[in-house]
Order: C-alpha cells, then structure tokens, then sequence
C-alpha cells in the first residue's frame, strides 16, 4: 500500500473532509476559527500540503459537524 500525502486513500480522506466542510455549509477560515488554526492549516491539508494527525483530524471533524468513524468507514 501507498502511504504518504498522495495516497489514493490519503487524497480520499482530503476529498471527503473537503466535501463534508462544504455540505456544512461553512469556509475553510471558520473551519480554522473552530480549530483554533490559522486558515491556509485548513488550505494546506486539503491541498495535500500537510497530514493531519489523528487528533488534528478528530478535532477537524468535529468542527465540521460529522463523526470521525463515519468518514473512516468510508475509507474502506
């Protein structure tokens, strides 16, 4: 398997935290704000510029309204 930011299942779990902040409704600079994060954290890690780790990432998706579990399931 292939690890790293390009992945094909890294670039999935980008694609569907980017999805999911916009079916939210909300920007990458309230993302950001709720995160307590400047706005390019959020840019850069749905850019493939950076990896969340697995605190960052919980903490994102709370932010945006969903459960962690739910988009790791979908990852399979």
């Amino acid at each position: 398997m292939s690890r790293g930011l390009q992945s094909p299942p890294y670039e999935k779990l980008r694609r569907l935290l980017a999805e999911a902040r916009a079916e939210a409704g909300l920007t990458q600079l309230q993302v950001a704000e709720r995160v307590k994060r400047p706005q390019s954290f959020v840019s850069k890690y749905e850019n493939g510029e950076r990896q969340l780790d697995v605190v960052e990432f919980v903490s994102v998706c709370k932010a945006i309204g969903v459960r962690p579990s739910d988009l790791v399931k979908e990852l399979d």
